[in-house]
């Protein structure tokens, strides 16, 4: 099938094969542009909370490097010029971040932690374009049932915790978990889907 130039697009810096899903969902076509492996190796891309960093900040701060980053492969590449839109998301629970496990005792550390608890979940959208950047921010609450340790330990065994922060995917297994959600399930996933269709109106980009 051919392509139509005419078709609105973005590029979504992202290697999230959910936040595709979900753009793909609201009938938005997007380019991937794929950053590296690992955020460290470039710098302003380095997810590491600073010291006292409020959660609010750290989350938007990092998705607007993300976009940030994009523009300018965008630049590098000489791609189509198109508005560039990144995400970051994290949880919260008692003041702390926390984001994806490093293995998988961490992740049964992290949702032994999250047992019979309430965290947040913090998504920050970020959309780049002509040398602005807008931001949206989306926060909800989940609250997990009581987990017992053997179904932790099943959960982690399926490797779907070891991409996702906070160690579970709630469009996966995890949703036997969710005892009760109160915001955005699709922020929950990645990619607040109303912030995201709102911020591109932004742009002119018509869904």
């Amino acid at each position: 099938m051919a392509i139509d130039l005419l078709q609105p697009r973005v590029h979504l810096a992202s290697r999230s094969p959910r936040r595709r899903e979900l753009l793909a969902q609201i009938g938005v076509a997007f380019d991937t542009i794929i950053l590296r492996d690992s955020p460290r190796a470039e710098p302003g891309l380095d997810e590491t909370p600073l010291p006292g960093e409020d959660p609010v900040a750290y989350v938007e701060r990092v998705a607007r490097n993300k976009a940030e980053h994009g523009c300018r492969i965008v630049q590098w590449r000489r791609l189509r010029a198109q508005p560039v839109l990144a995400a970051d998301t994290t949880l919260e629970l008692a003041g702390e971040l926390i984001g994806k496990p490093i293995d998988a005792a961490d992740a049964q550390a992290i949702l032994q932690r999250l047992s019979g608890k309430t965290h947040r979940v913090l998504t920050a959208v970020a959309v780049g374009f002509e040398s602005r950047i807008e931001l949206a921010l989306s926060i909800s609450e989940v609250r997990f049932r009581t987990l017992d340790e053997q179904e932790i330990r099943h959960y982690v065994a399926c490797g779907e915790p070891m991409d996702k922060a906070g160690g579970y995917g709630i469009q996966g297994r995890a949703a036997m978990f969710v005892e009760h959600l109160a915001g955005s399930y699709s922020g929950v996933m990645g990619l607040p889907l109303c912030e995201t269709a709102r911020l591109l109106k932004r742009y002119g980009y018509v869904l």
